[in-house]
């Protein structure tokens, strides 16, 4: 059996309205993945309306939510943030955030908290360590890229 195959990625520009900004057909479906799922160079991906995709990247991407794959039969597919296991913190942002991009971990932030994976150890440090509220919330994780314009910040030795 054939299946539809992306080969590229429409990436989402956001010009702080709130639309999408790109220049590709609307999709006609989407397929909703977790943070760690939108990392990917080649994955089977069954989209939220059943349909099987096959993406078959150039190279290891991280897709966004908003991003759109370009399928070889000339149709797109939406991606979306999938809810998962987050947690919101809030406290001294400007410290707490040093303390987790420290760790290198994936950090959300928005103007009066921040959100991170669900990690219990990271969760105890902030809590109990650095003064900072943790609450526990499922939602969309839409971190912030890395410092040079690569998508998200792969491990690394120092």
């Amino acid at each position: 059996m054939t299946h539809p195959t992306a080969r590229h990625l429409v990436q989402h520009h956001d010009h702080g309205d709130g639309h999408r900004h790109h220049h590709a057909p609307e999709p006609f479906d989407t397929c909703t993945l977790t943070y760690d799922a939108r990392l990917l160079r080649r994955k089977m991906l069954t989209t939220d309306g059943g349909t099987d995709v096959l993406v078959d990247l150039e190279h290891t991407t991280s897709l966004n939510d908003g991003d759109l794959l370009a399928l070889d039969d000339g149709r797109t597919v939406g991606i979306r943030a999938a809810d998962e296991p987050l947690y919101r913190v809030t406290g001294d942002l400007a410290r707490l955030a040093w303390h987790i991009g420290n760790r290198h971990m994936p950090c959300q932030f928005a103007d009066d908290h921040l959100l991170i994976l669900r990690d219990p150890v990271i969760g105890h440090m902030l809590a109990d360590h650095l003064g900072a509220t943790v609450t526990v919330v499922e939602a969309p994780f839409r971190p912030e890229g890395g410092a040079y314009g690569h998508g998200r910040t792969l491990p690394h030795a120092h």
